[in-house]
């Protein structure tokens, strides 16, 4: 979910990041080169890492999407077993080649200021947090230190979803359409939604995303750690990159596994009375999941999960390839 990957582009991602410049830190004479680089470059470089990782599996997301809403408007008896080639196979042959990047404009519009909330609401909850007698880091109690960055990310988290959510919804309205266009494009959408929804039409959903922010940190947050303190131990010598990347993906695979009936649930509330279409469930988010179960079983919950699996492995490793190439070269540009 965005706000995971808020924790997508997200807060596993940002931890292995951290770590990796942590433990292989230059000598101190040639420090402020590349592991200082300002507040804006960090945000370009971390908002143009997200956005290219998300373009790159682009793909794999709009197809996840499409499995997601295929029972809500659908006769669940006569729907076919979901087949990731098939629907590729339909997307090309119906709709063109380019259909696998629908919405991937607005995910690109949403990431710089998603990053930036992100950024700059961490830094501020942090604060606010160590300004609190025990967690200001005098008394040298590691717990406090994953108090004050657990509890700041997935603040930070809510604040950056809260703000920049109706480009999500946006987002979703654009891949979940097929050959009937209704919105075309962002701004046509979020005017559209806005008359025939109302302003609050651009915050369906808005509450399983909230929903699944804690989770989603707590399980990327201690999954990594358990994993990499692990790792370190069986394996001191292995190289970190190849650490972190594995760990990382491996986090966010549990991540996923654990929020993704959430993220289906946020995905329907946000395509209910989409294109004027009649709503189908009325009665908020708890209803809605046993209105899911009750329909297509508990496996129904987890609808499209595998395209999600696959593109956790690519999509951490793009990030973090990206990131560093960007830091290196804006390191040594006119903003650091």
């Amino acid at each position: 979910m965005e706000a995971r990957v808020g924790v997508e582009g997200g807060s596993a991602t940002r931890k292995f990041l951290h770590h990796h410049h942590s433990r292989q830190a230059p000598p101190p004479q040639q420090q402020p080169q590349i592991s200082q680089i300002g507040t804006v470059p960090q945000l370009l470089a971390g908002g143009i890492a997200g956005a290219f990782s998300k373009t790159c599996t682009a793909p794999l997301a709009r197809l996840t999407i499409l499995f997601q809403v295929q029972g809500m408007h659908s006769d669940v008896a006569l729907m076919t077993k979901p087949s990731i080639w098939r629907e590729a196979s339909r997307i090309v042959n119906e709709e063109g080649f380019r259909a696998f990047w629908k919405g991937n404009l607005v995910t690109i519009a949403h990431r710089l200021p998603y990053s930036s909330v992100n950024f700059y609401a961490y830094e501020q909850y942090k604060s606010i947090l160590k300004s609190i007698p025990g967690l200001d880091g005098r008394s040298r109690n590691p717990g406090a230190d994953v108090f004050v960055h657990f509890v700041g990310g997935g603040l930070a988290g809510i604040t950056a979803a809260s703000a920049t959510y109706p480009l999500d919804l946006v987002r979703t309205r654009l891949a979940a359409q097929r050959n009937a266009i209704y919105y075309h494009g962002i701004r046509h959408a979020l005017h559209t939604i806005c008359r025939d929804e109302g302003f609050f039409g651009l915050y369906k959903g808005l509450g399983a995303t909230l929903l699944g922010v804690g989770p989603s940190i707590a399980i990327s947050f201690s999954v990594y750690e358990s994993l990499r303190s692990y790792w370190h131990s069986q394996r001191p010598n292995d190289s970190t990159v190849m650490v972190s990347l594995a760990c990382g993906s491996l986090s966010g695979i549990a991540s996923s596994t654990a929020t993704f009936p959430l993220d289906l649930v946020r995905r329907r509330m946000q395509l209910e009375g989409a294109a004027g279409r009649a709503r189908v469930y009325n009665t908020g988010l708890f209803g809605t999941f046993s209105h899911i179960v009750r329909s297509e079983g508990f496996c129904g919950l987890y609808r499209g999960i595998m395209p999600e699996y696959y593109k956790v492995v690519p999509s951490v490793g793009i990030v973090f390839m990206t990131y560093e190439t960007l830091k290196k070269l804006l390191s040594h540009g006119s903003f650091s």
